[in-house]
């Protein structure tokens, strides 16, 4: 069973920085798993932000927030983080720690992810 449960969120001007974790518990962490993060504002749908494949520590960005985000782990803390910088306003929204069990994130992106966080509000004022 994999818990995910997100902390960092918070109030933030845009031009500042936030950073969010995710522990990550589960046995299958040290494979080839893909750790993700999502986010949804209000109104639109849940979009991916990016991830990183936790075998390879190959990292992958949506294009907005390539440059300004950065998605790390640590494999003996057995976390997953999501550095923002360079916050704007667009960037509010809810986001959410997922885990891909067994998938490198370049053949998991578009599918389902197998476990989801709770999520974490971002709000970023102008």
């Amino acid at each position: 069973q994999v818990q995910l449960a997100e902390s960092g969120g918070g109030s933030v001007q845009a031009g500042g920085s936030l950073r969010l974790s995710c522990p990550a518990s589960t046995s299958t962490y040290s494979t080839r798993d893909c750790m993700a993060w999502f986010r949804q504002a209000p109104g639109k749908e849940r979009e991916a932000v990016g991830g990183i494949t936790t075998y390879t520590s190959n990292t992958y960005y949506a294009n907005d927030v390539e440059g300004r985000f950065t998605i790390s782990h640590d494999t003996v803390k057995k976390m997953v983080y999501l550095q923002m910088n360079s916050l704007l306003p667009e960037d509010t929204a809810v986001y959410y720690c997922a885990a891909y069990i067994g998938k490198r994130c370049n053949d998991a992106f578009g599918t389902e992810p197998d476990y989801w966080g709770q999520g974490t509000q971002v709000t970023v004022s102008s």
